[in-house]
Formats: structure tokens, sequence, C-alpha cells
């Protein structure tokens, strides 16, 4: 078992006597801002329990933010990673106090999320989430903005003209990309299909469209057959692989555009068609990993999580001091691309 850091280890780290880190921690004596700082990093590095206490005393005359994250599906390996980069990005900060309240809805309903929305609003001066575009959604949007509180998109684009910007992948690009993967990697041509979690999810829709659009342009003889809904769930994923395994036996691959991949992956190992199906998922977790070292799938199109956060946090920052922008903005991050010979 891993031992604990105590306040000794966290003065030999910073390189500074054990009073110095008990003024620090209990705000005893004046500490210069320089030591404290290093006191700070030192608890970071080292994983030290009273890291959130140390932020509050080093910090604490610095100007506060409260930030609200609406997140999808928490029992999801991405999801529950993007909390944790943005809790890493929120403490990075030197400059300010950004304290994130991350939250998650269960389920992708209008007034499910609209619910979840309105109670982040309360406490926060900005909102960031991963929502399906909603006409509802859109409207209560628009009624925050009117009260100042200014909401991004997260990963997926909704109520263009409203939300104060967009951070993510360019998701037609994202959709090319898998066609292409699959076409270049096939011996012939022949049929592939592809999975969205919703059509209301604008980035799933996108990633479909620039799927289609790649083998219609440039590999016309592949036949894309007509995209399967799975509502982002490993149980539809797995009884719709199945089905359509069934149904054309001469699949040549598949791209899941949004989530529910593990559901697929136990379909092929199901199966037994590991290294047989041309297979593109979305997101490095690890089940997407193990499937990548077996040859379950071909390639995995992943966001760069601690940059979306870090990325996010500061516009949304910049949109509390200077308020509504003229125009609102889409951030297109770069995307990692991960195969089995480079995980």
């Amino acid at each position: 078992m891993t031992r604990r850091p105590t306040i000794a280890d966290l003065a030999r780290t910073a390189g500074v006597s054990v009073a110095t880190v008990d003024r620090v921690l209990n705000g005893r004596h004046p500490v210069r801002e320089e030591t404290a700082r290093r006191v700070y990093d030192a608890a970071k590095a080292i994983g030290y329990h009273a890291v959130g206490l140390l932020r509050q005393r080093v910090f604490e005359d610095l100007p506060q933010y409260r930030l609200g994250f609406l997140l999808q599906k928490p029992e999801q390996s991405f999801y529950k990673a993007v909390a944790k980069e943005i809790e890493n990005a929120a403490l990075s900060l030197t400059n300010v106090r950004a304290i994130p309240q991350v939250d998650f809805v269960a389920s992708s309903t209008p007034s499910g999320i609209i619910e979840k929305l309105k109670a982040m609003a309360a406490r926060n001066q900005a909102i960031a989430l991963v929502s399906p575009d909603y006409p509802a959604v859109t409207a209560a949007i628009e009624e925050l903005k009117d009260r100042g509180i200014q909401v991004f998109a997260l990963l997926s684009d909704f109520a263009a003209g409203v939300r104060e910007g967009y951070v993510g992948l360019n998701n037609q690009k994202v959709g090319r990309t898998a066609a292409w993967m699959i076409a270049k990697a096939a011996k012939r041509p022949g049929k592939v299909a592809a999975f969205v979690g919703s059509h209301r999810f604008h980035g799933h829709e996108l990633r479909e469209i620039g799927f289609r659009s790649y083998f219609r342009e440039k590999a016309p003889d592949f036949e894309v057959l007509d995209t399967m809904v799975n509502l982002d769930t490993p149980e539809i994923t797995h009884e719709a692989t199945l089905d359509l395994l069934q149904r054309h036996p001469d699949l040549l691959g598949f791209y899941v555009c949004g989530g529910g991949m593990e559901g697929a992956i136990s379909a092929i190992r199901e199966e037994k068609l590991e290294n047989r199906l041309l297979v593109v998922v979305n997101e490095l977790t690890p089940e997407s990993r193990a499937a990548l070292a077996d040859e379950v799938v071909l390639m995995a199109v992943a966001t760069p999580v601690p940059a979306l956060a870090r990325e996010t946090i500061n516009l949304m920052l910049g949109a509390i001091d200077r308020g509504v922008a003229s125009i609102p903005g889409q951030t297109f991050l770069p995307f990692d691309i991960f195969t089995p010979e480079n995980i």
C-alpha cells in the first residue's frame, strides 16, 4: 500500500521547513507569495492530502470564478476522464481561483437537461455542457444569456447563434477520417455502416455526414448502409451489431460515431470476428485500448481531453470578464489517432 505523504515529505519537496509549511496551511504568519506557491506546487506533485486547503490559502486574495460543467453518462470512462481533467485544469490556474462544479445528466431528454442547467445556473457564472440540439434547450440557454450567464457547447454543438461558443473537434473531419481509414485498409470495396447515438447530437450527425461524404466522393464502389441509432448505450449497440452481422455477413466494417462502442466490441468478440472487421470508434478508454491491442478495433479517434478542459475554462473566464461576444465562436481542437501500433 502506498504511504500517504506527510507534512515532512511536503516540506522536503518544497525545500522549506516544516514550520513554513505549517504557516502556509494555517495562515498563522505571513509567508512570501513565492514560497507559498512553491509549497502548493510541491503538494500537487506528491499528492498531499490537503492540497485543496493549500490552494485556498495561497490564492485566497485572487479573483474567484464559479464555473459549471454538465456532462453526459456518468458511468462512461470518457466522461469520468473529462471531469478529472476539468478539476486539474482549474487547479493549475495561478492567476485566478476557478471553482468548478461538475455534474452529469443520466437522461438526455430536454426536461432533464434543462432542470440540471437551471440548478447549475443558480451557482455559477458560466456553464459548459454536452447536449443534444433541442429547441427547448436553446430557449433555456437564451434565458440564461439574458441574465448574463454565458453557455458553451462541449464536444457536440447546439443552440447556434445563442450559445457563447463551441469547443471540441471538427466532427465532419472526424467522420471523413474514419471513412478514409476503412477505405484504405479494405482489400476490396464492400458494405460499411455507421452508428449514431442520436440524430439530435449535432456532433454525431456531422460525423455521419463526413463518413458518407468521403465514400461518396472518394470511394463510390463501397456501399454505405442505413445508419443505426444506438442511443449511446452498449446494450443497444451490442444487439444492433449482432443483427447487422446476421443481415450482412459480407460486412467489411463500421464506424461508431458516438458512444456505446463497448457493445460493438463485445459483439465482435462473441462472434469471434477479431481482425476480420474494420471498426473505427471514438475516444481512447480502457475498453477501446484493449480492443485496439487485440485488433478488434482498427482505429480510435480521440479528443485531447486535457486541452479541451484548459481551453474551455479559459474561454469561460474570458466570457465572464468581457460579457457577450459579438460573434459566437467555434474552437476546433486537433484530434488524436490511435491504432494497434501506437497505443
